[in-house]
């Protein structure tokens, strides 16, 4: 629950009429809270005598603002969205902590539905030998117990798995990136919200990342690596392979003219 200083309060209402709970009224000139809520924290944020706390929550973690360091240039940032690249070729280095750190705050910091804050991040890097180990096992086993009436949707591994045989440099499922992330959720746009922040962020570390659908698939099915992952009974929404590019591009990419309605 939300915790107000009597003391600091000035008693502005500008927590009440932000609040989208309708969870707190003026009580003797103070904002007073009425009942738990979903601890959104607009109320913290948006409280100019910064009265407002919620317990539950790393109080410490929390930044003034700064309107210097906050500022946005549009025309980069529009650079920045088409300038990027899936990345499917990464250079043997593996990534620094902290900067894996970054990218983790990044998806925490994401909206999520209700504020449920339920997105799981797995980062796999120092034990990423274990997941591949695992990954190509259960393929191994998958497709050898269907033989040659092997389904239509473990096509594209079978595929994978002949070329990793033929040739084990060939590393196609996981383009030899030195990380991967695994991103659960109960809630499909929440893992896709806080994927497309980790990506932005990822750019400006000089990282890339590809979002990974065939790894996402074959490893949620696969109750050994979940397990392994520590994510049982979870549901995988997004996986991306990340690491620092082994290409460079000199300019972006043309796409289609935007289908769009103007009203």
């Amino acid at each position: 629950m939300i915790k107000i200083n009597k003391d600091a309060c000035i008693g502005c209402g500008r927590c009440i009429r932000d609040c989208i709970a309708w969870n707190i009224s003026l009580l003797d000139g103070k904002a007073s809270p009425k009942k738990d809520c979903f601890l959104c924290g607009h109320c913290v944020a948006i409280c100019p005598a910064d009265a407002v706390s919620i317990p539950e929550y790393d109080m410490a973690d929390v930044e003034d603002y700064d309107k210097e360091g906050f500022s946005l240039n549009p025309k980069a940032v529009l650079h920045s969205i088409k300038f990027r690249r899936s990345i499917r070729d990464y250079k043997n280095i593996p990534i620094e902590q902290k900067k894996l750190e970054q990218l983790l705050q990044a998806g925490r910091y994401t909206a999520t539905a209700k504020n449920n804050q339920d997105c799981h991040f797995v980062f796999v890097q120092k034990e990423l030998e274990a997941l591949k180990k695992s990954v190509w096992g259960y393929i191994d086993a998958l497709t050898s117990r269907q033989g040659a009436r092997i389904s239509k949707d473990l096509l594209p591994f079978a595929a994978f798995n002949r070329r990793r045989k033929a040739d084990p440099s060939d590393d196609y499922l996981f383009r030899n990136a030195p990380a991967v992330l695994f991103i659960t959720s109960d809630w499909p746009l929440d893992a896709g919200l806080a994927a497309q922040n980790i990506e932005l962020m990822a750019v400006s570390l000089g990282l890339g990342c590809l979002y990974n659908g065939y790894l996402s698939r074959i490893t949620d099915a696969n109750a050994e690596a979940k397990e392994w992952l520590g994510i049982k009974g979870k549901s995988i929404k997004a996986c991306m392979l990340l690491g620092y590019p082994n290409v460079s591009y000199k300019r972006t990419a043309p796409r289609r003219r935007a289908n769009v309605i103007w009203k």
